[in-house]
């Protein structure tokens, strides 16, 4: 069976043009017959392959760490608008930065920045460390903000968090892909899906510089919720959609 075949039966809707990503990833025909058998097993395509697309840059992404998302583009089309014309070096940070992948394509899109991530998962930490390298930034290992150096507060111009938001019933409800191959952590919001959010929301005013902003990730009947909790915490908000993208983002101002 050819590998468009063996893809299709899977159940991979895209299956051409998976076949030509998996061939031009293979060395040998052993090896695309490995890395097919992956996939038809249900792994991630982006974790079978080491990497993912987004924003046109190609994200180192290993087994078991959150693949980005295409919708999380509209996080840093809103952050590099919000950091154009900011100066030289403005510090960004990405919390729950996963593979890296929002700190990197915001670095790409604006220019230098001072940049630091966190994340509490050591396979993701080292995906982040390999793909910030190149925009010179930092990525600590930790709880949300906890690892943060402190000489950052109030000099944040934009922080920048795509949290787990998915309720905790709903995250059986998930795809194989994501519920089997990702990190539950990297998934699940608790109860209503905004706990990670709110605990966000809370501690950002302490980091952001006057006039920054806290840009998070969220879910269209999750929005108005989400906006309280910024206000909770002292922030302006306003509310980010893009429906070519299915996306849907709060953006806070101090």
């Amino acid at each position: 069976m050819s590998v468009v075949n063996r893809l299709r039966a899977a159940g991979c809707v895209f299956a051409e043009d998976e076949a030509r990503l998996l061939t031009a990833a293979a060395g040998t025909p052993a090896q695309l017959t490995a890395l097919v058998d992956r996939r038809v097993a249900g792994e991630p395509l982006e974790h079978v392959l080491g990497w993912a697309e987004f924003c046109g840059l190609r994200i180192a992404v290993d087994p078991g760490v959150f693949v980005p998302r295409r919708r999380t583009a509209l996080l840093v089309r809103e952050a590099a608008a919000l950091l154009a014309g900011r100066g030289a070096a403005p510090v960004v940070v990405d919390l729950c930065c996963g593979s890296g992948a929002v700190g990197a394509a915001v670095a790409e899109a604006t220019g230098p920045v001072e940049l630091h991530a966190t994340d509490v998962d050591p396979a993701a930490v080292r995906c982040a460390r390999r793909n910030l390298a190149a925009a010179g930034g930092q990525v600590h290992q930790g709880d949300l903000d906890a690892p943060l150096p402190a000489g950052l507060r109030g000099r944040v111009e934009v922080l920048v968090a795509n949290v787990p938001y998915v309720p905790t019933a709903e995250v059986a409800l998930m795809p194989p892909e994501a519920r089997v191959h990702e990190p539950r952590v990297a998934l699940d919001g608790g109860a209503d899906g905004l706990q990670v959010l709110r605990r966000v929301a809370a501690a950002a005013p302490g980091w952001l510089a006057p006039g920054g902003h806290l840009l998070i990730e969220t879910s269209e009947r999750q929005a108005a919720a989400a906006e309280a909790a910024f206000r909770a915490a002292g922030l302006t908000t306003r509310l980010v959609t893009d429906d070519d993208l299915g996306a849907t983002a709060v953006v806070g101002r101090r």
